[in-house]
């Protein structure tokens, strides 16, 4: 197959019908990403809603309902390649009450695309999503001025949106290179893969362009090792003797047998003496790999554990603060009790004070309110039942994450990041 790509982890957020399903069917289609089947299927219904050519969006709006109501209320992600780089694309959704799966789609990505409607400019959705990406630290953005034929391709229109975003992404902490601005035609494929004619004031990349070379952040296999555990296998066959090794993924850093490692959060110690997969051993096992550990020593360990480096362990704690992007229908206020998952670890938790809530529009911090409310950011001290390790959100974003959740139901509260700050500027 030749040398291998990088590969870049992006997603996509703006308002509704800002046109990100567009967008990224037209990156799918222009870069001849699609299979036959598939742009067959979109013809048929791009003719069966009356459309003289294809909707692109249908390569992404995937759901049946989404399809029906031309909006997108999934996070959808999508695989393509260049000769230059490899891809994986998150399209979330745009509604307000959807902004958790934005969350959820942009809590991996290392670049997110911001569509602004090159009519309507920066908007307070568009604010809202800038910082959840500013709070979930995605290191570098691009802000797609979409529809800019419908404004007749005014290079003053784009000039003095660009303007307002990029002041607003630096009052979020986004330095001076970090951000992007880019007018685009989603529709007819201006300046998205192909350079458009139409803008012709426009020197910068394509969108296309720019995310075959904006450079790409390493994963982090130099962090502390960190290993959640899932699973406990133990077997006693001829071939596997009393064995008893401990399944999970790598969520960072790299191990490797001889390595000292400490258990919690009880804190005993040993060493890890193999690293098992189905395809055999391995000599060292990096972040992402799905792996069995062997220790030295025959302790007591369950799911929900955290093998770590016995000399680079996280902190274990039992009452800490931490920033909350809450997703709940109804308010969190002081006194909730909540589940809390951390890893492969779920515990109960009780919500302590409110100490800050972040108004993302005005950029400004409100100290100690009563509640937070259905997409609001604000600063929590929790309590759980039992003590965590808990890495910092900026060191470990793995380890240093959690979600709240509804104890009645199940159903997801709040993203939660330990030790993170909240975006934006001082208190008012």
């Amino acid at each position: 197959m030749g040398e291998q790509r990088d590969l870049l982890r992006l997603a996509t957020a703006g308002s509704v019908d800002d046109g990100k399903s567009t967008l990224v069917g037209r990156l799918l289609y222009d870069t001849k990403s699609v299979l036959a089947d598939q742009l067959d299927a979109v013809h048929r219904a791009s003719v069966d809603k009356g459309l003289s050519t294809p909707d692109l969006s249908l390569l992404v709006d995937g759901l049946r309902s989404e399809r029906e109501q031309g909006i997108t209320i999934d996070v959808a992600y999508r695989y393509f390649a260049t000769p230059a780089r490899s891809f994986v694309l998150a399209d979330t959704p745009g509604h307000v009450q959807y902004t958790r799966n934005t969350v959820t789609g942009a809590s991996t990505a290392q670049l997110a695309i911001l569509l602004v409607d090159a009519r309507k400019g920066v908007i307070e959705q568009t604010r809202r999503h800038a910082a959840v990406l500013a709070l979930l630290a995605v290191p570098r953005l691009v802000l797609a001025v979409n529809k800019i034929d419908l404004v007749d391709y005014d290079e003053d229109v784009f000039a003095a949106i660009a303007a307002e975003f990029e002041a607003h992404a630096r009052a979020l902490g986004y330095p001076a290179g970090s951000v992007r601005s880019i007018p685009v035609s989603a529709l007819v494929g201006d300046n998205v893969v192909e350079r458009s004619a139409n803008i012709d004031w426009y020197s910068g990349p394509t969108l296309l362009e720019h995310l075959e070379t904006v450079p790409v952040e390493p994963d982090p296999h130099d962090a502390p090792f960190r290993f959640p555990v899932q699973y406990v296998i133990r077997t006693n066959t001829a071939e596997f003797p009393d064995y008893r090794g401990y399944a999970g993924q790598v969520a960072a850093g790299t191990v490797r047998p001889g390595d000292d490692v400490v258990v919690l959060p009880s804190g005993r110690r040993s060493a890890v003496t193999a690293i098992d997969t189905p395809d055999g051993p391995l000599s060292e096992a990096v972040a992402g790999q799905s792996v069995t550990l062997l220790l030295a020593d025959d302790i007591d360990i369950t799911r929900g554990d955290l093998i770590a480096p016995a000399a680079a362990a996280p902190a274990v704690a039992d009452e800490f603060d931490a920033t909350l992007a809450w997703l709940g229908d109804k308010p969190l206020r002081p006194g909730a009790r909540v589940l809390l998952k951390h890893g492969t670890r779920t515990v109960q938790a009780l919500v302590g004070g409110l100490g800050a809530r972040f108004d993302e529009q005005t950029l400004s911090i409100v100290d100690s309110p009563e509640s937070l409310e259905l997409n609001e950011i604000g600063r929590v001290s929790l309590r759980t039942a039992e003590p965590l390790p808990l890495d910092d959100y900026a060191q470990v974003p793995r380890t240093g994450a959690f979600l709240v959740i509804d104890p009645a139901d199940g159903s997801t509260l709040a993203a939660g990041l330990v030790g993170a700050g909240l975006p934006g500027l001082v208190p008012a």
